[in-house]
């Protein structure tokens, strides 16, 4: 009894970090949907700009530690942050901010979902048999590609594309990288959003958060999916051709 009950410890304790991201998620898409808001930003935008002038550097980092937190546990409110921090910073620092900060947050769930449940479903999928032996194996094949893809494409929930790297064995490293490079469009194009802030709250109005789907902005990052396909295409090809 004692071996069985020591050998089910690693297990709970591995899973718990993810369990308790889990938790926070639930908890947090109840409870903080009303505050993590454009109005809140729009009714706090005085007293954040003054703490910025009087502290960047704490603004700076303070800014970046919620950010983190809010994509670590999956909280609402990512995309305000996105727009807070192009509001305070700037498109070019502002978008530093962001991708770095979305990045740790990222990386800090993909590995609480890798340690606790990923790496034994990845160990099982390359014992398998069969269609999912297959759907692993071409996976494996094409990690660089659909890792960017799934950063790239507007309509991949950033939660989904933090967690199946996870589930399916993708090395810390190429998670990383492709995370930093893959959301650079899209944080690009909504802290630049944010920057215009200042005229949007004078005027009363609310921002364009569809713009990523305006043509051209979509077109160019289209384009990016095109030439991160490109090399999945290129294998289809040539195995078309040894068939």
């Amino acid at each position: 009894m004692s071996d069985i009950t020591d050998t089910r410890k690693p297990g709970w304790g591995r899973a718990l970090p993810f369990a308790l991201i889990l938790l926070a998620a639930v908890i947090g898409a109840v409870t903080l949907g009303d505050y993590l808001s454009f109005e809140t930003l729009r009714e706090n935008r005085e007293a954040l700009l003054a703490y910025r002038d009087n502290h960047y550097v704490w603004a700076a980092f303070v800014f970046m530690a919620i950010y983190v937190v809010i994509v670590a546990f999956s909280l609402p409110g990512a995309l305000i942050a996105s727009l807070t921090g192009g509001f305070l910073f700037g498109t070019v620092a502002g978008s530093a901010f962001n991708v770095i900060a979305a990045t740790i947050g990222a990386t800090l769930i993909f590995q609480a979902a890798r340690w606790g449940f990923g790496e034994r479903l990845a160990a099982g999928m390359d014992t398998s048999q069969g269609r999912i032996k297959r759907l692993k194996d071409g996976i494996d094949e094409n990690q660089w590609s659909m890792l960017f893809l799934m950063r790239l494409v507007p309509v991949v929930p950033f939660f989904v594309a933090n967690l199946l790297p996870a589930f399916v064995g993708v090395s810390l490293s190429r998670f990383v990288i492709s995370t930093f490079f893959g959301i650079i469009p899209g944080g690009v194009v909504y802290t630049s959003v944010g920057a215009g802030l200042g005229e949007v709250f004078e005027q009363g109005e609310t921002p364009n958060l569809g713009i990523i789907f305006e043509p051209h902005i979509l077109l160019p990052i289209l384009g990016l999916c095109a030439l991160a396909a490109l090399p999945m295409l290129l294998k289809a090809l040539r195995g078309g051709k040894d068939l």
